[in-house]
């Protein structure tokens, strides 16, 4: 039997917000590979091996999954949200091209994304040209967050930042926040949303004037609106016209 490989986005959270298609290749596996958390939302069954790994070991778990695929064995590496947002999909494709000669049978299946998930609970924040920005320095210098932020926030895109604050690197959102005070001035929205779609589900609106660092971490993803984004009632949203240009 020739082996496969998905890769498959399970979503924010909640069981009920993994696709079909999704759920499909996960029964049809006979391999789980993932980072420990999400291996940990699969339900174990007969015939099923689970193989949680660290969440900095991006390489070696796609080139794993590459070796099992080779062997025959169906395998389902499984990413939070969505595989292509700063997840496993680029990672695996990192591998085959080392691969040299390696056929692979390939499938990416998206998921829904933390931010999508998080902009909706809120509103419609991301109703207009958005970005999204990868907060940790783990794969990059600091200094190209810092780039990317100032370009964004210049050119009035709402944003959204995965992965914003680690105990292991506490200070990077301050100095991004510090960043957004300068190029966006006091009174833009900024939504903190935690856990999205979980029992320990949080959503908190303010200003980036009234924004700390204590209000993100490694569960929470952060939405920023653009110049023209507000509030009606208890939503945020951005207007999905701009007539007026950059100011």
């Amino acid at each position: 039997m020739s082996g496969w490989i998905t890769v498959a986005g399970i979503g924010p959270g909640a069981e009920a917000q993994i696709t079909p298609e999704v759920s499909a290749a996960l029964a049809e596996a006979t391999d789980i590979v993932g980072y420990v958390p999400y291996v940990a939302r699969i339900a174990p069954r007969p015939g099923l091996r689970l193989h949680p790994s660290d969440n900095r070991v991006e390489l070696d778990r796609a080139r794993s999954a590459l070796d099992m695929a080779a062997m025959g064995r169906r395998v389902v590496i499984v990413s939070s949200g969505d595989p292509g947002v700063f997840a496993m999909a680029s990672a695996l494709f990192e591998a085959l091209e080392a691969h040299t000669g390696q056929e692979s049978d390939i499938r990416i299946l998206p998921g829904i994304t933390a931010m999508l998930a998080a902009a909706a609970r809120a509103g419609a924040p991301l109703g207009h040209d958005f970005c999204a920005i990868n907060l940790s320095d783990n794969l990059k210098p600091f200094a190209i967050i810092e780039h990317r932020l100032r370009h964004a926030a210049r050119g009035d895109f709402a944003m959204a930042f995965y992965n914003p604050r680690s105990a292991s690197r506490p200070d990077g959102f301050a100095r991004a926040l510090a960043i957004l005070r300068k190029e966006c001035g006091p009174d833009r929205l900024m939504i903190f949303a935690r856990a999205v779609s979980t029992p320990a589900e949080t959503l908190r609106i303010v200003t980036l004037a009234e924004a700390t660092p204590d209000m993100a971490d490694m569960r929470t993803v952060v939405l920023v609106g653009n110049r023209a984004t507000r509030r009606v009632g208890r939503w945020v949203y951005t207007p999905r016209s701009d007539r007026e240009g950059l100011v």
